[in-house]
């Protein structure tokens, strides 16, 4: 096969850029800011937990934190979104890498599983009761806020499969 040179440099060109268009990498500082963008275009989170008040439990900080990770990739947290009232809504106001090293118990969540554990609950093949009643999903802060908005809760674990990322690899 013989390629004229206008041809080779798209070729080349071609596969130079090809690492870019790569979907960013599940649970990455990338991939949270689209998980963030999406939080904010789910309306059972911006409305019911503005409703519950659990938005508004943060302990006079101004925000909530959640960070999550993979455990076949890490054994702490590598993203994080904060969560504030604005504008009426419980908005993702950060989405990135895991920067607040001293979460409040009383209104910050830590969420971890591994990538296929994940992977199913962004799928929706099961909610959070199941995935914490069988160990799939481990889960620190406030049980009884987070009892009381399941629906919320669940709506958040099926953000995971709604964002596109790359599970092949893990953050660095």
């Amino acid at each position: 096969m013989r390629l004229k040179a206008g041809g080779l440099a798209i070729a080349i060109a071609a596969m130079a850029a090809a690492p870019a268009l790569a979907e960013p990498v599940l649970m990455s500082g990338e991939w949270t800011q689209g998980l963030c963008k999406a939080w904010n275009n789910e309306p059972v989170l911006t409305g019911k937990l503005v409703e519950s008040g659990w938005v508004k439990n943060d302990q006079g900080r101004g925000f909530k934190v959640i960070q999550i990770y993979r455990t076949d990739c890490s054994r702490k947290p590598t993203a994080e979104i904060r969560l504030a009232f604005k504008d009426g809504k419980a908005a993702c106001i950060y989405g990135g890498p895991a920067e607040t090293a001293k979460l409040d118990a009383g209104a910050d969540y830590v969420m971890d599983a591994n990538t296929s554990r994940w992977e199913e609950m962004g799928r929706g093949e099961y909610g959070p009761m199941r995935a914490m009643m069988f160990g799939r999903l481990s889960f620190e802060g406030p049980m009884g806020e987070a009892m009381g908005n399941m629906g919320p809760f669940e709506a958040f674990l099926t953000l995971v499969g709604k964002v596109p990322y790359d599970s092949g690899s893990c953050t660095k």
